[in-house]
This record gives structure tokens, sequence and C-alpha cells, in this order.
């Protein structure tokens, strides 16, 4: 299913740098266990935006009954788009820019601003987090794992059109490491563009100054696990998720 919000700004980019009369697209991980983080992700990032989006859930099981994914899950896999994600420049037909992003993420800005960052001459753009957990759970009870690079890709910007991504095709997603996907191996350091850490705001890891508004998030990220799952429900942030979830529900009725 496709969500669809009309903003006043056309948004559509292409690799040359045109501009295109079209919604911006944005893929979002869906795992079953998380179907309200999800819903409420889409609906902080539509309720905001002032460009056109085009949401689209990367649902593992619709994969599977297109041919589109078949590796067996991990036992170090904390979600069900632990490795599809990898198919957002694929899933944007390698057209334009596009952002893949965990649901599990709460949106306090427009995205027009994230969109307004993209460069041309990177294939991706993504915050650069130093992140070493010291947690070995996380979620519900899902395995903490530490390599380098992580939380990188848990939001990225796509340079679908990018030769380099080319590279991103179902059979190598569904047959390369972990670590070549999420450290972005096919990629050289210089074409991996950084946008400021506020647009990932990683909830016991970054801190926000009162006195520095650079430091404000702009898009929170649960990555331990939000206050949809009962261990964490008093966590940071968990009161501007829960209004927003509330906030979602009632416009749902």
């Amino acid at each position: 299913m496709k969500e669809i919000g009309n903003g006043n700004v056309d948004s559509g980019f292409s690799s040359n740098g045109d501009v295109k009369k079209k919604a911006f697209k944005i893929f979002i991980g869906y795992d079953p266990r998380e179907d309200v983080a999800y819903e409420v992700c889409r609906y902080s990032i539509l309720k905001r935006s002032s460009i056109p989006v085009e949401v689209v859930p990367i649902k593992q099981s619709d994969l599977r009954k297109s041919g589109l994914y078949w590796r067996e899950r991990g036992k170090l896999e904390s979600t069900e788009f632990s490795f599809s994600r990898f198919l957002t420049p694929y899933l944007a037909n390698y057209d334009g820019w596009a952002m893949f992003v965990d649901c599990d993420f709460l949106y306090l800005a427009d995205i027009k601003e994230l969109v307004d960052l993209v460069d041309d001459k990177y294939a991706v753009m993504c915050v650069h987090h130093d992140y070493t957990p010291k947690e070995t759970t996380k979620m519900d009870g899902a395995v903490q794992t530490v390599y380098p690079r992580k939380n990188w890709s848990s939001m990225v910007l796509y340079n679908c059109g990018h030769q380099k991504n080319r590279i991103l095709t179902p059979d190598l997603v569904n047959s390369q490491t972990g670590a070549y996907l999420h450290r972005f191996q096919w990629l050289g350091d210089d074409e991996i563009g950084s946008v400021p850490f506020v647009w990932n705001f990683l909830v016991g890891h970054n801190h926000v100054e009162d006195s520095d508004p650079s430091t404000f998030p702009k898009a929170i990220h649960y990555t331990l696990g939000g206050p949809w799952f009962e261990s964490w429900k008093n966590c940071e942030f968990a009161g501007l998720w829960l209004s927003e979830m509330e906030e979602y529900m009632g416009n749902k009725k």
C-alpha cells in the first residue's frame, strides 16, 4: 500500500540534478510486531511534509510473494527488514532520489529540509554515527549487535540512479553479507555523504544542548526500543511518540 501526501512544493530529484514533477519516495521498513510504530512514523512524515511524498512500506511477506526476497532470516536479524532495506534503489526503479528509514522513527520536522540536502555527487547520504551500544539486547529482547558504521543504514538517502547503486539487485541483496550491506562496502568512502545527526537522533546516545538549536532532533530514532514495547514505555522522548500516536489514532477514527 502506498500513501501519498500532497504539499505545496514539487520534489522529484534525478541523478543529473534535474527536478521532476513527482513525489519524493520514502520506503519505511515494516515489521508486523511494530505495526503501530510504522503507522506513527508514516503519519509524522505526512503530517509535516510541505512537498509531495509517496510512502511505501517494505514488507517482507509482499517481497517474498513477488519473488524479490528469498533469503532465510538469520538469528541476529532484529527486524524483518534488516536486509530488504537495501532493495530501495531497485524498488525506486533506479530513478532519482529516495529514502529508506526504519519504522522506529518519529519525525518532528518537514522532510523537505532533509530533501534539500541531497547532493548528486554522492551515491548515498546518511548520518555518520559513531555508535557502540552498551546494551546486549534491544526492543523486545532482540540481540544487540556491534559493528562498524552501526545505524548508518537505518536512515539513508539513496541516489537511486547512481551507477554504483545499480549493483543492489534482488540477487545481490539476497546473497551478500550483513557486513557488506550495512557498511556500504559497494561504495567508496567519498561516495557516502553526511547529513546532520539530528535527522537520525539516537535515543540514549545523542543529546540535546538547550543552548544550541542545532542539536534539537528533527527525527527521533528509538533504536533501542520505543514506547510501543512494554519494557521501553518510559524511554526518553516517549511522551512525544505517545502524543503522536494518540493524534494518529484520533484522526484514524
